[in-house]
Parts: C-alpha cells; sequence; structure tokens
C-alpha cells in the first residue's frame, strides 16, 4: 500500500487506527503497522497513541476536533473537570490539556495535537454527561453540574470557603443547586455535601454572572 492509497481509503476521517487500515488495505498486519511507523517518522501523519493516528495538516481532508479525539482515545470517557469547567465559563482560565474521566486506569497522551489526561472514577460515579455539539461534531460532555462534582470529588482535600474563592468561579448561575444536590446524593460523600454547602454560599453572596475573586 502507497501513502496515496491510504487517503483514497481512509482520508475523510480525521484519525484512524491500525486495526481500520489493516480491515479496509486487505494488507498484513505487520507490514501495515511498518508502513505506518515510516509515515510517522516522515510527518505524513501524526502518532497519537499506540497505533491510533491522524493524518499531518498539509493531508488532513477534515480538521481535527481535539474534543472528539478526547472521547476516542481512550473509552469510555467523557470531558469534566478543569477542560468542561472552562467550556461553560466556569473559571476563566484557559484549559489546554483534556482532562475527562474513565472507568478504566488512569492515562495521559502527549502528542503533537495535544496533552489528554483520563482520571478513574467508580462505574457507578460515570453519569451525568451528554452528547453536545462542538464544532459541528457530538462529544460526550459533563454537564455543568457533574464536572464540579467530579472536580471535588477527584481532587483530595476539603473544599474550603479559602479554596473555593480561589478558583474564581464565574457564571455561578450556570449551576442548578438542586441537580448538584440530586447528582451528590447518587455519590453519596460526606465532603461533596460539605462542597455544595461551600458553592451555595457563593451563590447567595455574590450572585449571577460575578467572577469570584
Amino acid at each position: 500500500m502507497k501513502f496515496n492509497d491510504l487517503i483514497v481509503i481512509i482520508g475523510k476521517q480525521p484519525f484512524f487506527d491500525l486495526a481500520t487500515v489493516v480491515q479496509l488495505s486487505g494488507d498484513k498486519k505487520e507490514t501495515v503497522k511498518a508502513q505506518l511507523y515510516r509515515w510517522a517518522k516522515a510527518g505524513k501523519i501524526v502518532s497519537l497513541r499506540r497505533g491510533m493516528y491522524a493524518f499531518a495538516d498539509v493531508y488532513s481532508q477534515r480538521p481535527l476536533n481535539l474534543a472528539e479525539l478526547a472521547n476516542q482515545l481512550y473509552r469510555p470517557s467523557y470531558l469534566s473537570l478543569e477542560w468542561a469547567l472552562s467550556f461553560y465559563g466556569l473559571i476563566p482560565e484557559k484549559v489546554v490539556t483534556f482532562t475527562s474521566v474513565t472507568t478504566r486506569v488512569p492515562r495521559r497522551f502527549n502528542s503533537a495535537v495535544g496533552e489528554f489526561r483520563y482520571i478513574n472514577i467508580k462505574r457507578s460515579f460515570f453519569f451525568g454527561y451528554k452528547p453536545m455539539e462542538i464544532r459541528g461534531r457530538k462529544v460526550l460532555l459533563a454537564v455543568p453540574e457533574k464536572a464540579l462534582l467530579d472536580l471535588w470529588h477527584l481532587q483530595k482535600g476539603e473544599w474550603s470557603d479559602v479554596r473555593m474563592t480561589e478558583m474564581r468561579f464565574q457564571n455561578i448561575e450556570l449551576v442548578n443547586p438542586d441537580k448538584l444536590e440530586e447528582f451528590a446524593d447518587k455519590l453519596n460523600r460526606p465532603r461533596l455535601y460539605r462542597a455544595i454547602v461551600q458553592w451555595r454560599r457563593l451563590q447567595e453572596e455574590y450572585g449571577a454572572g460575578t467572577v469570584v475573586i
């Protein structure tokens, strides 16, 4: 198989894996693996993780959607924590690391296209997300309330008044406190209930749309 053949059979996909190329090309796995290695070394394709690739920009027929890629790199997973909070405008910082939760072991993938981090969560806690359209693609993303709870649950330590303030939360009216408590009931962690008490204080004290500084 030549590189032009790869473009013909899979060029419209923003990313692809070894198994798909083997199936579509009809070539032997070891042959395809060696070809992909050479093309990656030549800069024609980009290695995203072991066995998964994307075309270099000059050969790409469809822009790479990194949020969509975050879902696909390591499944099952959904975007949450700092990345989701930044996406919703709940924190002022722009977060460049795509933070997700998964029921699998934690992983981190660094490539030329970006950094992707996956944090383990219990299977019973794997909820509170929905497909959202981001740059024309469906992406699994935590709703604002679950993104907050994932952050409070997965980062160690007490979420005190000072710690909440240091996060500089904004647009806090986007968070439904009743839904926050509904989700917390499913997690049933005393530390989360205490965090919600602090969150309600922020909502009462600062009001809608105000940045906490």
